[in-house]
């Protein structure tokens, strides 16, 4: 007798040219035996659709009856639409978040997994770009200062002797200003807009290893530790979403490595309390010196001052893997000469330091691919998004997270596999043609300010040059009119499009 099964991937395949007049057939979904009545009709094997968003079972074209049977008790079914969805997202930092915010929205059943509890805290700048902010306001984010947000006029930016201001630009496309806001409490109000778009967020739920189809390949679902007591169960969806982060242990669990020509970087911070806590522009400094001995030392690395606007300034510098110290120092410690150098009145002194030095990796310019592989889409750190230019990944990681729920939402009311397939592989072809030119420049640039001598002509001569200097903010800060803008817009833009897709 011919028999039917139905693949995890999303999708059935039978074996035989009929189905068998008024027989039994046998679904096996997430490893539980469902006794299916399946009528007669000739049957296209390629496709199945989803019923309901519960996942829990899959219908064939023709099909008029479909039953489960009795021996399918309650407590399986409850426990299998608790622990089943139309996508799942593992990880609610903000892509995940903002994932799982732009699916609920859509209405399709989502749950968003995080291995933590909230709050939580996170190695970050703190420090949110025009084009950061864009993001929040699309997803309903309050981001006023009586909500707790400290608005930032510009960039500040410090070396070669000069000191230069700029003032966002004024743009069509993003806001004038940029905000401040520390991870532990900004992740979990990411979190709590995507539950309360419907999303099922669960804490303390650790993933492990995929659940894969074992014929086709896909992925479809995940295994967990959950509470504190670390009860293993299953969550099981027909797409899966990582936004896991830097380590990503999903996309390694599923042969998706990481790229040795991408540039990589690493940050180091910590915060002060500081007179300087409520500067309304964020400080980025080009050069760091070590002014403690007979001599000045150059070191290598950018630095940051941001003003948290809650009695603490976020002191941290970056350094890139195209430098030849990079593997050589210890980062702290080139934080604290830094730090060190500073006027007194400021404040970055050991005994005003408010918690440890911490570090975190900072994955560029695609340095994870392809973004979408069997049933498994990449956002944020996790597809290595975070902008070569200026170590920025919060927007990056936000937009993907929107750009790839519109296309699960796409895919998800198409009829077939092969359709539903086809929509998800533009996911990764929307990301090279949105970022992939502008990334390709980041990691020439990235190249050029790994050489010493490159980058103190570059400061030294630009720092004095103010359209220059705003001309390089908009490139650096990825921020443009793509229709409509200014002549510097226009160069941006007109590069980006020519340069070879990351």
């Amino acid at each position: 007798m011919p028999v039917q099964r139905v693949l995890l991937g999303g999708h059935a395949e039978f074996d035989g040219g009929e189905r068998p007049v008024g027989g039994r057939g046998v679904h096996r979904l997430h490893g539980t035996t469902l006794q299916v009545l399946i009528t007669t009709a000739p049957i296209d094997c390629t496709c199945a659709v989803p019923v309901g968003t519960q996942n829990s079972l899959y219908r064939l074209p023709g099909d008029s009856t479909v039953t489960e049977s009795a021996s399918v008790t309650d407590s399986v079914t409850s426990a299998r639409s608790e622990h089943s969805a139309d996508v799942i997202v593992v990880g609610a930092g903000p892509a995940g978040s903002a994932t799982a915010y732009h699916l609920a929205k859509s209405g399709l059943d989502v749950l968003l997994l995080e291995k933590t509890a909230f709050p939580r805290e996170k190695v970050c700048g703190d420090g949110l770009t025009p084009r950061a902010t864009k993001q929040l306001v699309a997803m309903g984010i309050d981001i006023s200062e009586e909500a707790g947000w400290l608005r930032n006029k510009g960039l500040r930016i410090i070396g070669g002797g000069s000191r230069l201001q700029l003032d966002w630009p004024e743009l069509a496309s993003y806001p004038d200003y940029g905000l401040v806001r520390k991870r532990d409490d900004f992740d979990e109000q990411l979190a709590r807009q995507a539950q309360k778009a419907g999303a099922r967020l669960y804490e303390r739920c650790n993933v492990g290893a995929p659940i894969v189809h074992e014929l086709t390949g896909h992925i479809t679902g995940v295994h967990a530790k959950l509470g504190e007591e670390k009860t293993p169960v299953t969550f099981h969806a027909p797409l899966v979403v990582a936004a896991d982060g830097n380590s990503t242990r999903l996309s390694l669990a599923m042969g998706l490595h990481r790229r040795e020509d991408r540039p990589m970087g690493v940050a180091v911070r910590t915060y002060f309390t500081s007179p300087r806590h409520d500067d309304d522009y964020l400080e980025s400094w080009l050069e760091l010196w070590d002014r403690r001995g007979a001599e000045d030392r150059l070191l290598p690395g950018y630095g940051w001052i941001f003003g948290m606007g809650d009695g603490t300034s976020n002191v941290g510098l970056g350094i890139l893997n195209s430098s030849s110290a990079f593997k050589e120092l210890d980062w702290r410690e080139i934080l604290k000469a830094w730090c060190a150098s500073m006027p007194a009145d400021w404040g970055y002194t050991p005994e005003n330091m408010t918690g440890p030095i911490r570090g975190a990796a900072l994955p560029m310019a695609f340095n994870r691919q392809p973004h979408y592989t069997k049933g498994l889409l990449l956002v944020g750190d996790a597809g290595g998004l975070v902008n070569p230019f200026n170590g920025e990944g919060i927007a990056y990681a936000m937009e993907s997270g929107a750009i790839a729920a519109e296309v699960i939402v796409q895919a998800h009311a198409r009829a077939t596999y092969q359709q539903r397939e086809l929509a998800l592989q533009r996911y990764p072809k929307i990301l090279k043609d949105t970022y992939g030119g502008y990334y390709s420049l980041g990691r020439a640039f990235v190249k050029l300010i790994g050489n010493p001598k490159v980058m103190k002509i570059a400061t030294q001569r630009g720092l004095t040059h103010p359209l220059l200097m705003r001309f390089t903010l908009k490139m650096l800060a990825n921020l443009t009119d793509p229709t409509g803008g200014d002549a510097m817009d226009r160069i941006i833009n007109g590069l980006s499009k020519v340069a070879p897709k990351a």
